[in-house]
């Protein structure tokens, strides 16, 4: 048993894909809700970017971890917010990671909306898996409420 946090690497094509998905966004072609994403490197200082899929649920606004304990993760952790950027459009956030015991309901309607891309990272769950698999499953998919600034 592997005491290391769920993460589950991205193929040369993930990664390729992401860095269009990624380039679309910042010339303000956002796929199906898209953005991309801006936050210090925790260790270099280096502004790392990356596509996410914003997620809005009961009126706040979400970002999940599909792929679980990643690079980008452990940076929201150590700086607290970030920028979200489709073209010129920029939004700068505070962020705050939620406890397990609240994801449940953010994590569903999630994988409702995004599953047809995120599924495979979820081990077997869905959108339709019950309560208690979507709530094990939760500490292997960080998930920040965002706080967008003014």
């Amino acid at each position: 048993m592997s005491s290391s946090p769920y993460y589950l690497k991205g193929s040369p094509l993930t990664v390729r894909l992401n860095s269009v998905v990624g380039w679309l966004a910042r010339h303000g072609f956002s796929l199906a809700g898209t953005a991309e994403m801006s936050v210090r490197g925790r260790r270099s200082g280096q502004v790392q970017r990356i596509p996410v899929n914003p997620h809005t649920y009961d009126g706040g606004q979400y970002l999940v971890s599909a792929r679980g304990h990643s690079q980008w993760v452990r940076n929201m952790r150590a700086a607290g917010g970030g920028e979200l950027r489709i073209g010129r459009k920029v939004r700068e956030f505070t962020a705050v990671e939620l406890p397990d015991a609240e994801k449940l309901p953010i994590l569903r309607t999630y994988l409702e909306k995004w599953g047809w891309e995120v599924d495979q990272y979820f081990q077997g769950v869905t959108a339709k898996s019950s309560d208690e698999e979507i709530i094990a499953a939760a500490p292997d998919h960080p998930v920040f409420r965002i706080t967008v600034g003014k």
